[in-house]
């Protein structure tokens, strides 16, 4: 029967005590353009599946985000106080701006179009930008905190980011099925190019964020 020291100092450590083992320290990477965990120990290492460069982290990435993001708030005052489309009818031109669209919408009683033009519009790209600088801020810090929640908010922002060009989907369409032009024409403002770029530069903001800077702060701990 094994004998027990009563004196023997068993101590169990928590979790949060032992050293973190990344994939990074243990030579392992996951290859960003088909996520297959590859084996890395050189920088001219390639992914033996899709052949994409592997690397550690994306070199300049936090600068690149920063820049996208910066140009995306300097283009969205144009994009929502320019007219993002022009009509000429007979009984004169006219143009609508976002949120005269949205307002025309609303008194014509189709507020449940109106609601998501606004949603979508309006609020999304708005909502991105603010994601995106909470997450560039919170890694310039090297903040600790609620890294998988700020992990499921950037996946969130790369997923939604597509769905606010609705208003440029809606441009596209009208212009397009506009035939009678001894009647009407329709034509996108200048608006709805910025509001464009500004989804463009939103993605490339999100899409040049590595996602593992959230994780370096807790890493270094």
């Amino acid at each position: 029967m094994p004998h027990f020291d009563d004196q023997q100092d068993i101590t169990i450590r928590p979790p949060s005590e032992e050293k973190m083992l990344t994939g990074a320290s243990a030579g392992l990477v996951t290859c960003q353009i088909c996520e297959t965990l590859c084996h890395f120990h050189a920088n001219n290492v390639h992914c033996p599946v899709c052949g994409a460069h592997l690397h550690v982290r994306n070199a300049n990435s936090f600068s690149k985000s920063v820049a996208y993001l910066i140009a995306a708030y300097i283009l969205y005052i144009p994009a929502n106080l320019l007219p993002v489309m022009h009509i000429e009818t007979i009984f004169g031109p006219e143009d609508d701006t976002i949120m005269s669209g949205v307002v025309l919408l609303f008194a014509t009683g189709s507020w449940p179009l109106g609601l998501l033009v606004f949603f979508a519009s309006v609020m999304v790209p708005l909502l991105k930008l603010f994601s995106m600088s909470f997450l560039l801020f919170t890694s310039w810090r090297g903040a600790t905190s609620h890294a998988l929640q700020r992990t499921q908010l950037f996946r969130i922002v790369e997923t939604v980011g597509r769905w606010s060009m609705l208003d440029i989907y809606v441009v596209t369409v009208l212009v397009a099925l506009v035939q009678f032009q001894s009647l009407a024409s329709v034509f996108p403002g200048e608006g709805a190019f910025a509001f464009a770029a500004v989804v463009v530069l939103t993605m490339l903001s999100a899409l040049n964020f590595d996602s593992r800077l959230i994780w370096d702060a807790i890493k270094k701990q």
